[in-house]
């Protein structure tokens, strides 16, 4: 499908794995290129599992990119940010498989995720922008207030707190986490399980479910990106 995204059907699963040959980051090409499975996903598939490379689930967004200038990192986040409204609101169930690291826009695409398999191991997963002088930005802190423990809310944003595979399953950024020789197999498993579900019923219900996050991000956008700093060189 695209030298970043093979796609492949597998039954109703729609498997879609990021592999750019090196951190799987968010640029300009790979979010065009999940858009472009996404859309066939949603024509022929009963549910999605994005896959990492192994070792690397994604390093979030491209920092040739969002350390070059302030209206190119706002152009690619807010090209992010829709990417990662889509998969929040997704017709069909979305199953994340985290193969390895997963920090800033590679922990939000966890957040996105119906549901998120991850490998055991000492990987870094979470939002580590406070960390490299880079504030929040609003659709990051919703993600997580959504999707993450209360009690460890403070220190995955405001301390840039990253995770292990088994911290990651405490703090909210995976759901489960199995050993790399069954990672795959489990992943297509639950994806399988998914897949069985009626889009009647879960389509619907989604919208229900996730609606309010999204208008409030899409709400917010303009104002989200006019107050992005660049982070730290």
């Amino acid at each position: 499908m695209s030298d970043v995204i093979e796609y492949r059907l597998e039954g109703g699963v729609a498997v879609l794995v990021f592999d750019d040959g090196k951190a799987n980051v968010l640029s300009g090409e790979s979010i065009a290129a999940l858009h472009v499975a996404l859309d066939r996903a949603e024509k022929e598939a009963a549910s999605v599992a994005l896959v990492g490379r192994p070792g690397r689930f994604s390093a979030g967004f491209d920092l040739s990119v969002m350390g070059s200038n302030v209206n190119a990192m706002r152009a690619l986040l807010r090209s992010g940010v829709e990417l990662l409204v889509r998969l929040w609101e997704f017709p069909r169930p979305v199953l994340a498989v985290c193969t390895g690291h997963a920090v800033a826009g590679g922990a939000m695409l966890l957040l996105t995720a119906d549901y998120r398999i991850g490998v055991e191991g000492d990987w870094k997963i979470g939002l580590n922008e406070v960390g490299i002088g880079m504030p929040l930005p609003i659709f990051a802190v919703e993600l997580a207030r959504a999707r993450l423990d209360p009690r460890l809310f403070t220190q995955a944003t405001l301390l840039g707190k990253t995770y292990d595979g088994q911290g990651a399953v405490t703090a909210g950024y995976l759901d489960e986490v199995v050993t790399a020789e069954g990672l795959l197999d489990r992943g297509m498993e639950l994806a399988t399980q998914a897949a069985s579900l009626e889009t009647s019923g879960f389509a619907p219900s989604k919208v229900r479910v996730r609606r309010p996050l999204a208008d409030f991000v899409r709400s917010t956008l303009d104002e989200d990106m006019a107050s992005i700093t660049m982070p730290n060189p």
